[in-house]
């Protein structure tokens, strides 16, 4: 149950900071989140509009049914808790970027840690590499390395499509380095 808890941590912690208008000093921004670090996590709980909170709500319950069917335990868990502030950091390595907000980069990490440990078990590889190619195929077609901010008229903001990039890069690798822990105990004691 340790994954549906940490989506339901998530879902509340987004509620709570919607709820008391925190968004200005919670979101991450470029020129500031050295002096206030704590933005590399709450930068995720923080939406620019109500549809942005239920949108990425309605997909965090997504990841949390979707974690339930592939019986992840505490390694995917673990390995989310490191993507985190990860994918959020990497956004420094883009110069366009001069803030973020939103639960989008970390679903994407979620969605890649998801899809590893899913690949990386026989009852589910099947899962496992269609989740893969669906996240790839998005990161694809959103091309971040090129754009990284594209403004939505359908939001009305720039989205920060290397967040998406960066989550899912940032998940893959912590899900696949945990993954080969038990692989690399079991060679040492060999």
């Amino acid at each position: 149950m340790a994954w549906p808890g940490l989506c339901l941590a998530l879902g509340l912690g987004s509620l709570y900071a919607w709820s008391g208008g925190r968004q200005a000093l919670l979101l991450w921004h470029a020129s500031g989140w050295v002096h206030h670090p704590w933005q590399l996590w709450t930068a995720s709980l923080a939406h620019l509009s109500s549809a942005h909170l239920l949108i990425n709500l309605a997909a965090l319950l997504a990841m949390a049914v979707l974690g339930l069917f592939l019986q992840v335990g505490r390694s995917a868990v673990f390995a989310c808790l490191l993507a985190w502030p990860t994918g959020t950091l990497a956004l420094s390595l883009w110069p366009e970027i001069t803030y973020y907000g939103g639960l989008s980069g970390l679903l994407m990490a979620m969605l890649a840690i998801l899809a590893v440990f899913a690949a990386g078990r026989v009852a589910t590889r099947g899962t496992g590499v269609v989740l893969l190619i669906v996240l790839a195929f998005k990161l694809l077609t959103e091309q971040a390395w090129t754009q990284p901010v594209a403004f939505d008229p359908r939001w009305g903001f720039n989205v920060v499509l290397a967040a998406h990039l960066s989550g899912a890069v940032a998940g893959a690798l912590w899900a696949a380095a945990i993954g080969w822990l038990p692989l690399l105990r079991r060679h040492r004691s060999a």
